[in-house]
């Protein structure tokens, strides 16, 4: 099962799509749900090789697993779907934008990106290659994994092989130029995020046609955790605005 849905919304709610991070799981995005609903039904993509898929194989391609979150989420997207993506999940979630746009001819209404430079910017990282030691202390010098799992040694070893996959897949990425989105773009970051400056953020303005938009706030690579409800104030925003000038509403 792909997608989690922690709260209900009324039907024919805008959608938002929740893409996680590397290491991450659908869980990471529960308060973002509990924020934004009922207004918006919020959707959370839970990759395998983590928590209720611990035991299904661990996607280590990027593009192959935006598609198999475009062939999930195609038959629900509804008629302008939008997608969140947070570092990995930005890019992941840029990959299915595409695949809506190009093979189902379906605009998102929104993609928003968090916390990772635009695609066209490549810079080789090699965390994956790193022993389990340097892996944790990647992760730890992002803060971006709950203290408790790193420091309990059982559960460490049972998430290791879904990190050191996801940081294989975002690090394996190479981007193919192509035509840019339709849809509206907004990019968030933190200001002192040590994996993405204000510049790489900028440039995701070169991957739509549409409005760009960025939004920078203090700390560092998961900002989001302390401005989260600051975060949700602008998606919501964004989405019910445009939701208000579809057709039927």
């Amino acid at each position: 099962m792909w997608v989690r849905e922690f709260h209900p919304a009324p039907p024919g709610a805008a959608t938002l799509t929740c893409l996680p991070h590397a290491g991450g799981s659908a869980s990471f995005y529960f308060p973002v749900s509990r924020q934004l609903s009922p207004a918006l039904a919020v959707r959370a993509v839970q990759y395998p090789g983590r928590q209720d898929r611990l035991k299904e194989p661990c996607a280590e391609d990027l593009l192959a697993l935006a598609r198999k979150v475009f062939e999930v989420l195609r038959p629900i997207s509804g008629a302008r779907p939008a997608l969140f993506g947070h570092s990995m999940g930005a890019v992941l979630a840029f990959e299915v934008a595409r695949m809506l746009e190009r093979e189902a001819g379906v605009v998102p209404a929104h993609l928003f990106v968090s916390g990772r430079r635009a695609p066209s910017i490549h810079r080789q990282e090699l965390v994956h290659q790193r022993d389990d030691a340097g892996l944790i202390a990647e992760v730890r010098s992002l803060a971006g994994t709950d203290s408790q799992v790193l420091a309990d040694e059982e559960i460490l070893r049972m998430a290791l092989p879904a990190i050191r996959g996801d940081y294989r897949a975002i690090e394996t990425y190479v981007y193919q130029p192509g035509p840019p989105l339709s849809c509206p773009i907004t990019s968030f970051i933190g200001d002192v995020d040590p994996r993405v400056t204000i510049e790489d953020a900028q440039a995701w303005r070169e991957h739509t046609s549409g409005e760009f938009d960025l939004k920078v706030f203090s700390g560092g690579h998961f900002y989001l955790n302390t401005h989260r409800e600051a975060v949700c104030d602008q998606i919501s925003g964004k989405l019910l605005a445009a939701d208000s000038h579809w057709p039927g509403a």
